[in-house]
């Protein structure tokens, strides 16, 4: 992100847990304000425009008549509204800092960003892939669906927010931190040509490349870049307080040189903070490092 283009950031909050079907994650925004958020923001010269939370409904039976996908309705009511929050924001020339929440989230995010930015790239960083369909998915989690409906595949009504054809192209994918992954996960981000960095090439290439690497299939024949970190990217070493913990992640210092290139870039147009979970946390630490790099991905130096 530049600056000197773009001072104003609004701040969207999504208590969603549905999608990951377990609580505290609902949470995640409260504790990212607790964290002081705006604060480092606005610490930094940025404006900051906290639209407050969005409202989730939590209904009583998971399963409608949608077979295997939990709380699907809602998670699709919930998605549309924030698809009309973002393009609104984006509309007003803010950038909009979507934070959550479960990851289920980046469906709504990234339709709305596909309404101002036609032609969109995207980072993911996550110790998933999230890229189960119904078909494929072993547990009905919608969070772990979210970039295959962001690519077009998944239930036609998810598939469908923001419009039919408001798909992010695979070849302008780049997932990094992946090191955990289902068989038909697999498969079908191999049938799609998306771009997987797993710790293994983190390992043997370094951060640095793999990061210039995504930045570079990210902004190739792009408009901009989207931001989607999941914190259980980190190792829980790191991150602890996060619903779905993979051992042999990311660390400290890794996460916050991707953020300061991403953020060097000046490519970013938007970005979404998910699966922040403080019931499972220790004193706010995953929140509080969340933060921080936030802080390096908006321009935040040591000189």
């Amino acid at each position: 992100m530049d600056p000197q283009k773009n001072k104003n950031v609004s701040i969207i909050g999504v208590p969603m847990d549905l999608g990951a079907d377990r609580r505290g994650v609902d949470m995640g925004p409260s504790a990212l304000r607790c964290a002081c958020l705006q604060e480092k923001l606005e610490g930094l010269g940025f404006v900051v425009h906290d639209q407050g939370d969005l409202r989730i409904e939590r209904p009583k039976n998971p399963f409608g008549s949608e077979g295997n996908l939990k709380y699907l309705n809602e998670i699709i009511r919930a998605n549309a509204e924030l698809c009309g929050k973002v393009e609104s924001e984006m509309k007003q020339g803010r950038f909009p800092l979507v934070i959550g929440g479960d990851h289920s989230i980046a469906i709504g995010t990234i339709k709305g960003v596909l309404k101002q930015v036609e032609r969109l790239g995207v980072i993911w960083f996550d110790a998933h892939a999230d890229a189960n369909t119904a078909e494929t998915s072993p547990s009905g989690n919608i969070h772990g669906m979210s970039l295959a409906v962001s690519l077009g595949f998944g239930h036609p009504d998810l598939v469908s927010i923001g419009g039919e054809h408001a798909a992010i192209r695979p070849g302008n994918v780049a997932i990094i931190g992946v090191r955990t992954i289902d068989p038909g996960e697999k498969k079908f981000l191999k049938e799609q040509g998306v771009h997987v960095f797993t710790m293994k090439d983190i390992d043997s290439m370094g951060m640095k490349r793999v990061v210039e690497q995504a930045i570079g299939i990210a902004s190739d024949g792009t408009d901009g870049i989207h931001l989607s970190l999941d914190m259980d990217g980190m190792d829980p070493s790191e991150a602890p307080g996060v619903g779905t913990p993979v051992l042999g992640g990311l660390s400290y210092r890794e996460s916050h040189l991707a953020m300061e290139m991403i953020g060097e870039s000046r490519l970013l147009v938007s970005a979404e903070l998910v699966e922040v979970n403080p019931i499972l946390d220790h004193c706010n630490r995953t929140a509080k490092t969340a933060v921080s790099l936030v802080g390096s991905l908006f321009g935040e130096s040591i000189l």
